[in-house]
């Protein structure tokens, strides 16, 4: 039995530096949206799904209030998207895209494609290694539920 702990055989700490890795190629594409990561993760929900929740999207992201109500001020600095209370409930803030933040979608159709090809995987490999890790987030999530 090993009692030694390698820090290669830590699955968390391959998922963590790929993480890192990924944000790293992501970086170069991002910037000359003006986006970074977490923004372009939104613009992404948003672009998916227009008028959500700020709750809504905090869950879709796995964010807390904390981190999203910063980064949602900065996109709407930036003129990508309006925050409005619901007329149903004011303690609702509804996202809304606005027109340059449609537009923005269009400079970003070619980032998931530049992200594949920098993997060096082809599409089947990459949809599976995407639904394998999403099945480990739900088991372990669920697992501390």
């Amino acid at each position: 039995m090993q009692d030694q702990l390698k820090l290669d055989d830590f699955i968390c700490f391959a998922v963590y530096t790929a993480s890192h890795a990924l944000k790293r190629v992501y970086k170069p594409l991002l910037d000359t949206l003006g986006l970074t990561y977490p923004q372009y993760l939104a613009m992404v929900a948003l672009w998916g799904e227009d008028g959500q929740t700020v709750g809504g999207l905090g869950e879709k992201l796995f964010l807390e209030s904390s981190t999203l109500t910063p980064l949602l001020k900065r996109l709407e600095t930036a003129g990508y998207v309006r925050r409005e209370r619901s007329k149903e409930d004011e303690r609702v803030v509804v996202l809304r895209l606005t027109e340059e933040g449609k537009r923005l979608k269009e400079k970003a159709l070619a980032i998931p494609d530049c992200i594949a090809a920098a993997s060096g995987r082809d599409a089947v490999d990459l949809t599976r290694l995407q639904a394998e890790i999403v099945a480990l987030r739900e088991a372990l999530n669920g697992s501390v539920a």
